[in-house]
């Protein structure tokens, strides 16, 4: 039996044949009327099994300038999928089909081909459901292996953002074909970086590490949450870090070589008084564990006097790494005074004074008090630590007297990380270590 012009329109629609004065109704309305889409949206039929069976949600096919599709309208309400089919149609209208497809059936979308690391970078930043910061860090990894590979390093040029280095060097990076970046290229990469660390294992160690931490980032452009979004590309097969592995994992345990008493008793003498905002910084850092970020845009009304904490807490400047960074830090009575008197003589909402505004659209990591940070690195570094990153090393030991006191699971509760394994990763927990005890051998008593 051949189905009828009617059952073709309305695909679920009760087989009634409509009457010559109602099909005259239908053609007066526009297409920009909802009314004129609710009797052309339809439910697709499919065979399974050997029985057929209709769709839940409503379809319309669309003709416009010589082509049609049928374009799924992702709905089971009648009225819904009418002012989508509407939309749809003068999406078509306006836009043209390729960015119709592109938008509602990627997969029929024409793909770009042979692009390049611009051109791929462009698409995952518009595409992947990731802070712009994120895959920010993402790209100046990949930039840095690219580079490397087809030798564009053009020296402390690349830094030069006022008279067009850096531009001239983004662009010679942007410029290589993405199918160019082979899995053999970056192996090959990987171990000339290694190769370059010499035969100290202290240089050896460290290439490790930022092996590791370059592949990571760069690969993770290549992660299946994020190339599943980009439509408009065709990516090579296949992709630059298949098969790359990274190297043995190094150890990333704090051995904590501060004598804590001295250098908060020093602090105090030195820089409660004349340097106040880098005393600040350094309580918050040492005493409470707070993060850089944390510190930056710490504003007063997180401090819970009566209760003696600081509520790490979403604000219209601050949003947390993580979820988990999310809780309350209790400080010592002491410390909370030491703020209650900063508090009084406080001339701005943020605890750190500072004279730059926060930046939270700033797509690099952006510090309102960056010299503030300078300067207490500064003292550090006279104080004899000598670690690449010794504002965090105060955070690390705040986690570290946690650990040694009351356990590691503490320190990751106090800490605020999203997982007991990050603390374990880098933390001692001091109260399970035990001795074996054979050193009773040694005793002139049992000889």
């Amino acid at each position: 039996m051949t189905n009828t012009k009617e059952e073709l329109l309305h695909g679920s629609e009760p087989k009634k044949r409509v009457s010559n004065a109602y099909a005259n109704h239908l053609r007066t309305f526009s297409k920009t009327d909802m009314r004129y889409w609710r009797e052309r949206i339809l439910k697709p039929r499919y065979q399974q099994g050997g029985q057929i069976h209709e769709a839940p949600n409503w379809a319309v096919e669309i003709q416009y300038r010589g082509r049609r599709h049928r374009l799924s309208l992702g709905t089971p309400n009648r009225e819904a999928a009418a002012g989508r089919a509407r939309d749809m149609y003068l999406f078509v209208q306006g836009q043209g089909w390729e960015a119709a497809l592109a938008k509602y059936r990627p997969l029929l979308a024409p793909k770009q081909t042979n692009v390049t690391i611009g051109e791929f970078l462009a698409e995952v930043s518009s595409k992947a459901d990731k802070e712009i910061k994120t895959i920010d860090d993402y790209a100046r990894a990949l930039r840095k292996i690219v580079s490397d590979i087809f030798e564009l390093d053009t020296g402390k040029r690349k830094f030069d953002y006022r008279k067009g280095g850096n531009q001239a060097w983004l662009e010679s990076v942007h410029q290589v074909k993405l199918s160019r970046l082979s899995p053999a290229k970056v192996q090959a990469w990987k171990r000339s970086f290694l190769a370059a660390a010499g035969t100290d294992p202290r240089k050896q160690r460290k290439a490790r590490v930022s092996v590791n931490s370059f592949l990571r980032r760069a690969r993770s452009l290549f992660s299946p949450a994020i190339i599943r979004n980009l439509s408009g590309i065709e990516l090579p097969t296949p992709l630059p870090f298949d098969g790359v592995a990274f190297e043995p994992r190094v150890s990333r345990k704090y051995h904590s070589e501060i004598d804590v008493g001295e250098l908060i008793q020093t602090a105090r003498k030195e820089l409660a008084v004349s340097e106040p905002e880098v005393f600040k910084v350094f309580l918050l850092a040492i005493m409470a564990g707070l993060r850089r970020k944390e510190i930056d845009l710490l504003e007063w009304s997180s401090f819970q006097w009566e209760a003696g904490i600081i509520r790490i807490a979403p604000t219209k400047y601050f949003h947390p790494k993580t979820e988990d960074s999310l809780g309350d830090v209790p400080l010592d009575p002491e410390v909370m005074e030491i703020f209650r008197g900063y508090h009084t003589d406080a001339s701005s909402d943020f605890v750190i004074e500072s004279s730059i505004r926060p930046n939270p659209g700033a797509r690099y990591f952006h510090y309102r008090c960056q010299h503030v940070f300078k300067m207490l690195i500064q003292w550090l570094r006279l104080q004899g630590i000598s670690t690449p990153k010794p504002l965090h090393d105060l955070r690390k030991e705040y986690g570290t007297q946690l650990a040694n006191a009351h356990g590691i699971h503490a320190a990751s509760k106090a800490l605020r990380h999203s997982d007991i394994s990050v603390t374990n990763a880098v933390y001692l927990d001091a109260g399970n270590r035990v001795r074996a005890g054979l050193g009773r051998y040694l005793s002139t008593e049992t000889q």
